[in-house]
This record gives C-alpha cells, sequence and structure tokens, in this order.
C-alpha cells in the first residue's frame, strides 16, 4: 500500500514526498483509514513503527479546514512528558508545512505568559502534557469544549507516571461528541479500563505482539562487576565502533557520573535527565540528534517515544527495574527497518530484573562477558535453546580468534609443559640416583595423594 492510496489531499501528500517516504508503515496504513473516517481508535503498537505519524497525518487532514476560535483549540494531543510532546509538534511542522494550522505546545518549564499569548491567537492543534493542561485551565486560559479529537499518546507511560487520575479529569472538560484516539505500546488492565470508560465503540489496530522487542536489534548482555561498568561501556564502544548511541541509567546521579567519566576519557557525552532545565534538555537533544553528541547518557525520561534517526547502539548501565522499560530502551536503535544493537550491562544487583526481561520477552540473551555467547542463564532450558546460540562478532571486522579458542590453545600449550609424574620406582633404582634436595613428598606419594 501507498500514501496514495490513503485518500491524503494533495498537500498533505506533499509534504510527505519531501521527507522522501512513499509507503506507509504497518500501524499508519492501519490506523490512518478508521481515524479519517472520524471512528475512536486504539492503536497498539511497539516503539519506532511509526504511529505518531498515525494520528497526526489524519488529524492534519480532517482539520485542514475551519478555523480555531481564540482559548478554544480544535484538537488535544496529550503526551506524558516534554520530550515527547515536542516531538509530536515536529510532525505536526513536518506534515502540515503546506497548510495553514496553528498549534501549541503546553509543557512545564517554558514561559506561562507566552503559552497564553498562543492560545488566545486561536490554534487548531493543542499538544500539552497533562500537568500544564490543567494548570492553564485552571486559569481560564483555555476552554475545552471545541475539541473536535483529542488523543492520548504513550498510554501506558501515563499509568507508569501518575497521570490517569488527571486525564480522567481532564475529559470532564471534554464535548461528549468528539473523536477520541488512544495509542499505546502495551495494554496493561488499567488502561483498557481507560478506554473503556472514554472510547466508544472503538476501532482496535494492533501490528505487533504488546511489550516485544524490535526483531531489528541484536541483543547482548555482559556480566561485570558494578565497578567496572563505565570501563566496560568506553571499551564496548571503541569495539563497536559506535556512530551514536543512547546510554540509559536507572538513577540520575549515574547519569550524571557515566556522561562526567566518558567525557574525561575523550568521548563526546552528555548527560540527558528530568532535573535538568527544559531549555537545556532541548538543546542536547538537538545535539545529539545532528550529530554533534556521540554519546547521551539518560534516564528513563528519553526511553519512550523519542524518534532520533538511524541510531546505531543502545547501551543499559543497569537493567531497568521495570521490565517494559527494557523494551521502550532498546527501542531507540533498529527504528524504521534500520538494524541496531542493544548491550546490557548485568552486575549483582542487576539479576533479578535481567530474570524478569527475559520472562517479558521469552528469549534468552547471548551472554559475551567471556567472548564467547553463554546461553543465559539458569532457568532456559538448554536442550530446546541450543539451535539458537551464535557468535558474537564486532561489526565491519573479519574473523578474529576467538578468547574462547585463546583460551583453548593456552590450556593446549600448558598442557605440553607440564612434567609427566613420576613413575614408581624400585628401591635399588632410587639408590642408584644422584642424591638430591628433599622437597615435599618427593616421589614416595602417600595413597591418598596418588
Amino acid at each position: 500500500m501507498s500514501f496514495e492510496e490513503l485518500g491524503l489531499s494533495e498537500k498533505l501528500m506533499k509534504a510527505i514526498n519531501d521527507c522522501g517516504y512513499t509507503e506507509p508503515t504497518p500501524i499508519q496504513a492501519a490506523a490512518i483509514p478508521p481515524v479519517l473516517m472520524t471512528r475512536d481508535l486504539i492503536g497498539v503498537a511497539q516503539t519506532g513503527t511509526g504511529k505518531t505519524a498515525g494520528f497526526t497525518l489524519p488529524m492534519i487532514e480532517i482539520l485542514s479546514s475551519g478555523r480555531a476560535k481564540a482559548r478554544m483549540p480544535r484538537s488535544l494531543v496529550l503526551a506524558p512528558t516534554r520530550e515527547l510532546a515536542a516531538q509530536v509538534a515536529e510532525n505536526f511542522d513536518t506534515y502540515g508545512k503546506y497548510l495553514k494550522l496553528n498549534k501549541a505546545l503546553l509543557v512545564g518549564g517554558e514561559s506561562v505568559s507566552e503559552q497564553k499569548r498562543q492560545l488566545e491567537k486561536g490554534v487548531d492543534v493543542l499538544i500539552a502534557t497533562p500537568g500544564r493542561l490543567l494548570d492553564l485551565f485552571e486559569r481560564g486560559a483555555i476552554l475545552l469544549n471545541d475539541i473536535k479529537i483529542v488523543v492520548i499518546d504513550e498510554a501506558d507511560r501515563m499509568l507508569d507516571m501518575g497521570f490517569i487520575p488527571d486525564i480522567e479529569k481532564i475529559f470532564t472538560f471534554l464535548p461528549n461528541t468528539r473523536q477520541t484516539l488512544l495509542f499505546s505500546a502495551t495494554m496493561p488492565d488499567a488502561i483498557r479500563k481507560l478506554a473503556d470508560k472514554f472510547l466508544q465503540n472503538p476501532k482496535h489496530v494492533s501490528v505487533a505482539p504488546p511489550a516485544s522487542a524490535a526483531k531489528t536489534v541484536e541483543q547482548f548482555i555482559f556480566r561485570t562487576d558494578q565497578r567496572q561498568k563505565m570501563k566496560v561501556i568506553k571499551q564496548l564502544v571503541e569495539d563497536e565502533g559506535v556512530k551514536n548511541a543512547f546510554i540509559f541509567c536507572n538513577r540520575k546521579k549515574d547519569v550524571d557520573a557515566v556522561a562526567k567519566w566518558l567525557e574525561g576519557q575523550g568521548l563526546s557525552a552528555e548527560a540527558l535527565h528530568g532535573d535538568m532545565p527544559q531549555k537545556s534538555r532541548y538543546e542536547k537533544l538537538d545535539a545529539f540528534k545532528a550529530g554533534d553528541i556521540r554519546l547521551l547518557v539518560c534516564s528513563d525520561v528519553a526511553a519512550r517515544g523519542l524518534d532520533v534517526e538511524a541510531v546505531s547502539h543502545v547501551f543499559n548501565y543497569d537493567i531497568p527495574m521495570n521490565a517494559d522499560d527494557y523494551v521502550h530502551r532498546i527501542g531507540r536503535t533498529g527504528r524504521a527497518g534500520m538494524k541496531g544493537r542493544a548491550f546490557s550491562l548485568v552486575g549483582k544487583n542487576d539479576e533479578k530484573f535481567l530474570d524478569a526481561v527475559e520472562e517479558l520477552l521469552g528469549v534468552p540473551f547471548v551472554d559475551i562477558s567471556k567472548g564467547k555467547p553463554q546461553q543465559d542463564h539458569k532457568k532456559t532450558d538448554h536442550k530446546k535453546q541450543d539451535h539458537k546460540k551464535e557468535n558474537y562478532k564486532k561489526p565491519d571486522q573479519k574473523k578474529e580468534a576467538s578468547p574462547s579458542n585463546t583460551d583453548k590453545k593456552r590450556n593446549n600449550d600448558s598442557q605440553k609443559t607440564k612434567p609427566k609424574p613420576a613413575q614408581h620406582k624400585t628401591k635399588q633404582e632410587r639408590a642408584n640416583e644422584p642424591q638430591r634436595s628433599v622437597v615435599g613428598f618427593g616421589d614416595d606419594l602417600p595413597n591418598f595423594l596418588k
């Protein structure tokens, strides 16, 4: 199927062609037609599948006719984080550049007075995080009774971050006659209940099993001591010839420490987490997208939904405490059909989290800790999994002797030089031998040591 077959307008098609796209991704092909028919929709797709365009494209088409009134936006997109909200805004800028649609981005860390001025002009598309939207609504800066389309993006992330009560409150201010779209990577029970409450006879589209890792991403683990993780990351970055990579840590203090240490080792690295000023976060993300930063060390604030083109690697400095977050982290690479590689460092404290991830995905990892793959780990049925073993290879390098072969050679050499055990000799033969210093038991080994 091509974009032309989806029935999009000429101006919208021109913007799509400018991006070099000719065929929609599976989630786009499945979602766009029912959205254009004004159906409520539940879209389930793993990260990196293009689901943002799956709702922005039909929304632009629907909103292309009409005009917004002051303080009364015509559509609303709710996103869990500032970064995701900004990415949705970029999609509207990219695809709506030949259409006269106004948008406003309401997120924390930005000027409230400037956001109020934007709302006074009238906006067709309002993109917001729940907290800032409620803040401006309670100040009387915005009215929601003219909303035609509302989107809940990354619904499972909203649940994780505790935003469901805010969303339920926002929906009490929306008109009953609206179109509601809900997109999520997974569908836990709480999200199903939310969909049952606010969507009417929705169309369900799903293009991948929930919580599944992209097949385009090769996954490896490296068992190491916690104190050696920084050195291991540096070595892997050098061995892999990393073009650009996300490095994820569970704790913000580790984000700062790892970024500072890598930078001190001469690598281009910056930290990104939620305690930083919003302006600084945007600047670092933009620099990473532009290739000015090679390694972006992040907390999970950056794990969901951020779309950076052609990221070659993802490194998990820690295994995430939430198994679903592992899927979203490694989804930063291997996007849009490209190949990617993900490496996770496993210390003693990571084992239980690794168990949860492995149980979620249902597959063993390739352990490269000793230079050769080993099926991980004790819960794996080795008889069933032996056929899945594969060799770890550094990219774009010719065959080299693996450490396992080196170990074998070293063992063989040591066996060659190892003295043969002394043969038992008669008393007469020993008497004829030259005298020598006695060391240990000599040749007369006690029976219990033979």
